[in-house]
């Protein structure tokens, strides 16, 4: 299944001056190295580059700043770096909150949902005998938010080898990347058309299943969570579409009729 995983955020450094003048005959003030892991920046104390009043000649030479003052060791991994793997990049257009979005979005695309808080369906729509909804429902008691649209794809239930399985066109253009955020007890519906031209010959008969994975971009969800549902028996597959997450089936309805990207 074509599902991309997200790299890991890359911390930005500030470097703030530390100042300390002394008309003694002594050196600069210990600085103390500190990190904030609110702002999710590292901060490292800098010496001053010159102060009034230099040491006479031959006076004693001041002594090197404590151990605390040091940097952290290279290699060393702080708690800050490891929750940021867990938050999609600043840099992908996916990890945007969604236009117009309120607070409460802008806390969702920030915090992508965990599998264990949510359950996946996906049901037959009534009237469309070639379209399946995928809905995914957050039980969670927080907001979170999801990739765009899910992590899709088709092929036989019987079969190990997966080269062949067939992945739907999906809408693109601006916002069609950008996080779905899903509120706490609400739910996330994408639609899937598997034969969008009503096409009886050329069809793809050996599919029988559809491979879920709710968030494509494997946030918090690696490969393992993809979910498999049954399409049916004589379900007809070619050229099939999927649509972005919506809030409603029609308005998902909607958007898998412009599908026309491949991912």
């Amino acid at each position: 299944m074509s599902v991309r995983r997200r790299r890991p955020l890359l911390l930005s450094a500030v470097l703030v001056a530390g100042a300390g003048l002394a008309l003694t005959a002594c050196g600069p003030d210990d600085t103390a190295a500190s990190g904030s892991a609110a702002a999710s920046s590292a901060v490292v104390a800098a010496a001053p580059s010159g102060a009034a009043g230099a040491p006479a000649s031959g006076a004693p030479v001041p002594a090197a700043p404590a151990a605390a003052a040091a940097a952290p060791a290279a290699g060393a991994l702080s708690h800050t770096v490891a929750a940021a793997r867990r938050t999609p990049s600043a840099a992908s257009p996916s990890s945007a909150a969604r236009s117009g979005g309120t607070g409460r979005d802008a806390y969702a695309a920030a915090h992508p949902c965990d599998i264990q808080h949510l359950s996946i369906h996906v049901t037959a729509r009534p009237g469309a005998a070639t379209q399946r909804v995928i809905e995914v429902h957050n039980a969670g008691s927080n907001a979170c938010s999801l990739s765009s649209h899910p992590g899709v794809d088709l092929g036989n239930s019987a079969s190990a080898d997966e080269s062949q399985n067939v992945i739907p066109t999906v809408p693109g253009g601006p916002g069609s990347t950008l996080r779905f955020p899903l509120p706490a007890g609400q739910s996330a519906y994408a639609v899937i058309d598997l034969d969008p031209s009503g096409a009886t010959t050329g069809t793809l008969s050996w599919i029988n299943e559809l491979n879920v994975l709710a968030d494509r971009d494997g946030t918090n969800m690696p490969l393992a969570d993809i979910e498999n549902f049954p399409i049916g028996t004589g379900a007809r597959v070619l050229e099939p579409k999927l649509g972005l997450y919506r809030s409603s089936v029609a308005d998902a309805v909607t958007s898998m009729s412009g599908a026309s990207t491949q991912h």
